[in-house]
């Protein structure tokens, strides 16, 4: 079997030597190619037709989210951009994923030993993970396509509701999934959202920004002890596990704990959603988005067990389709629907 051609992109020799190694330490992965700029990113691309980009964002002559464009429009090929883990970092990040990359890395390498392997095992799985869209992003290259429909809602009115809450859940290409849903929602709906996606601590509070200035329904970072308000999106906060607790009949509110302290995600989908299910008994939804792994599994099935109704975005519209991958074999999914049409389909069962 062929392996994996990857070519590092970044102005930092040290940081192309350190991410080279990294990625070679999988036998199955090579690095074809090694640029110091953008510019020498783009022609590089155009010439060795890597299967993966790693692009850096902050370089001379061409930057990342410049050459990330140019090489959308000649010879689409999945990028993972390589971000500093800052709210600045995390904004020229979104700024990529906008313009086609199409999931990130934090580029703090020079820590612990601990946190070198675990950097370099998530950057092998995401290479593999997204490796597998090259073809299809070409493919789509060459079909124009029309723009974006608004979703058809079925659903005018939500005097009265069967869903209370709805709970989302995503990890990688999970931004522009996420983006796509809640900038499709209607200002009319009331019911709340508690949006999941495997970030990091900086980064969950420029994404809820973005996100708020995108939509009609008013997007925040989620705090400890706040109250759940009608037609909020709330951002569970990256570092910590946000759960949904009940203090009355028709009061509920958040709770941010560290615990448990020796879980994978931070924020973990499984508790959240689980958090949401037990809360509200046959009144809420859970929603698993691309992503990989099988984060959020758990969790939809405490929707379903406890009455309540489930969506799962489709294998097509993926960026990686292992999230959602998992609650479909399981036959907990009562919706599987590509990402334009997740927002109508949300409305229409509430």
């Amino acid at each position: 079997m062929s392996k994996i051609k990857v070519l590092v992109v970044d102005d930092s020799a040290f940081m192309r030597r350190i991410i080279r190694q990294m990625i070679e330490s999988d036998p199955e992965l090579e690095v074809v190619g090694m640029a110091r700029d953008g510019k020498e990113g783009v022609d590089m691309t155009l010439t060795l037709e890597p299967d993966v980009v790693t692009m850096d964002i902050e370089m001379p002559r061409m930057d990342g989210l410049e050459a990330t464009a140019v090489i959308m429009d000649k010879f689409p090929t999945p990028i993972i951009i390589i971000s500093s883990l800052s709210v600045e970092g995390a904004k020229a990040t979104f700024d990529a994923l906008d313009r086609g990359a199409l999931d990130y890395i934090g580029k703090n390498l020079v820590d612990s030993a601990l946190d070198v392997i675990k950097i370099q095992n998530e950057l092998i799985s995401k290479i593999r993970g997204i490796a597998k869209k090259k073809a299809r992003l070409i493919a789509m290259r060459s079909v124009k396509r029309p723009p974006a429909a608004v979703p058809h809602y079925i659903k005018t009115s939500f005097a009265t509701q069967k869903i209370a809450m709805v709970a989302i859940g995503a990890s990688t290409g999970g931004p522009r999934a996420i983006q796509e849903i809640l900038s499709h929602l209607p200002k009319e709906l009331t019911t709340p959202f508690v949006v999941g996606v495997h970030m990091p601590k900086a980064f969950t509070g420029a994404f809820a920004e973005r996100l708020d200035s995108l939509c009609v329904l008013n997007v925040k970072e989620a705090e400890d002890g706040e109250g759940i308000k009608e037609g909020c999106v709330l951002v569970s906060p990256g570092g910590s596990q946000t759960r949904i607790k009940k203090r009355g009949i028709t009061d509920f509110y958040v709770e941010l704990r560290d615990d448990p302290y020796n879980a994978i995600y931070k924020p973990c989908i499984d508790i959240t959603i689980t958090s949401v299910a037990d809360a509200l008994p046959g009144r809420s939804m859970g929603v698993i988005l691309t992503g990989m792994g099988h984060d959020g599994l758990e969790g939809m099935r405490q929707i379903k067990a406890n009455g309540g109704k489930t969506i799962a975005q489709n294998e097509e519209s993926c960026t990686v389709y292992g999230m959602p991958k998992a609650v479909v074999d399981a036959g907990l999914a009562d919706k599987i629907a590509p990402i334009e049409a997740i927002a109508g389909e949300i409305v229409n069962m509430i």
